[in-house]
């Protein structure tokens, strides 16, 4: 299913956490909500007032918040539309926005090279998390405790979501990182690069566990299943890939989009999958129907 409405590229797509809805942003200012079952567009969000780069649901379903080059980042009421809270305080394009698991915190990443924490009811900053260069993504642990944030200068970086303080860089991509995940249960966090690649790491000791290699442009986003078992990549070679995680091979290969896949994600039953791109369009998948290619089930890249 394609889902038209945006008039400009789609930067960003999410899940509602029931499955039933989806959220995109758009270089055209506006945030939108989707019925994932028909494509119907429920409710559309303005107020920036410039490109919103990342939209996400809260963990309630409830709000909404985005993320936007206008420097802001804001809480919306998803039902209604209307805009609750405005998080000022970065000083260039906010890249991310993302809420702690609990909903009660937020995280945003910046071309002005930090990283802040806010409280999600007051909008009160929290902390603010120094030391990247340039263009990154910021999302929070499954348990909340920690952060992981991307950077231009090739290095991931782990950070305690509490006290702010840095406790692993992952060094290994040779380009800039620009998607970032964790996994399900947090012991793997996964990054996707401008060297074409996607890597996946010990959270704990930062040790590089595989290497995903067969994109033919670089990885723009990264996303795991609900159950770990595979992830997905988005790239400007124009597709979304679906890999298996223990074998490290590509079981689908999503192509369709005439430009740069900017955003991926699962649904929460793992089912289906939604990318977004530079064309302005986003795009369904229920990638399960479809059986794998031969040979999928033999090791490509793995690192130890």
């Amino acid at each position: 299913m394609e889902l038209k409405g945006h008039t400009d590229y789609v930067y960003s797509v999410a899940f509602s956490p029931d499955g039933k809805k989806i959220v995109t942003s758009s270089l055209d200012k506006t945030a939108i909500i989707w019925d994932a079952e028909t494509g119907k567009k429920l409710q559309e969000f303005k107020g920036h007032t410039d490109a919103i780069m990342t939209a996400v649901f809260s963990p309630d379903g409830k709000q909404i918040l985005t993320g936007s080059f206008d420097t802001t980042a804001r809480i919306w009421d998803a039902e209604t539309g209307k805009e609750l809270q405005k998080l000022e305080g970065h000083t260039d394009k906010v890249r991310s926005a993302a809420f702690s698991p609990d909903g009660k915190r937020i995280v945003t990443g910046s071309f002005d090279k930090t990283t802040r924490i806010w409280d999600a009811k007051t909008g009160k900053e929290l902390q603010k998390l120094e030391g990247q260069v340039g263009y990154y993504p910021a999302v929070f642990s499954p348990d909340g405790k920690k952060i992981i944030t991307g950077s231009q200068d090739k290095i991931a970086r782990i950070w305690d979501a509490g006290s702010g303080k840095k406790s692993l860089e992952l060094e290994g991509h040779t380009e800039g990182v620009y998607a970032v995940a964790f996994s399900p249960d947090g012991k793997m966090v996964l990054t996707g690069s401008y060297d074409k690649t996607a890597r996946m790491w010990d959270a704990e000791t930062g040790d590089v566990l595989r290497t995903f290699g067969a994109h033919k442009g670089p990885i723009y986003s990264v996303a795991f299943s609900p159950d770990g078992k595979n992830i997905i990549t988005g790239s400007s070679d124009r597709t979304a890939r679906i890999w298996d995680v223990e074998s490290c091979r590509v079981l689908h290969e999503l192509a369709g989009h005439s430009g740069i896949v900017w955003s991926v994600a699962f649904s929460p039953d793992g089912v289906k999958v939604v990318t977004g791109g530079y064309d302005g369009s986003t795009r369904i998948w229920d990638w399960k129907r479809f059986p794998p290619p031969p040979g999928w089930d033999r090791p490509a890249i793995i690192d130890f």
